[in-house]
């Protein structure tokens, strides 16, 4: 099974009701009321082409693109916590 790789977008909007639009161009993860913004998740292949499009709606005011792809994941010298280690030996 072959993952597509996937890259979230932040889509700054005037008002919820044109969260219904926004969610055409993508999966709708989150959309917040208080901040009106939305999240977004679309393939990496379609990124620059679904923000330009995003940002010639009228109702957008900023679209920025999620920087968690490029942030290393991969920890190399991660010490556990000590407690912790304790804990797992006690069968806690």
């Amino acid at each position: 099974m072959i993952k597509t790789k996937r890259q979230g977008i932040i889509v700054y909007f005037q008002h919820m009701k044109n969260v219904r639009q926004i969610k055409k161009h993508g999966h709708l993860i989150h959309a917040s009321k208080k901040l009106k913004y939305a999240v977004l998740y679309v393939n990496e292949e379609d990124l620059e082409f679904k923000m330009e499009k995003l940002e010639r709606l009228p109702f957008v005011s900023r679209v920025i693109p999620s920087h968690k792809p490029e942030i290393e994941t991969d920890y190399e010298n991660a010490k556990p916590d000590k407690a912790k280690q304790y804990d797992y030996k006690m069968g806690i």
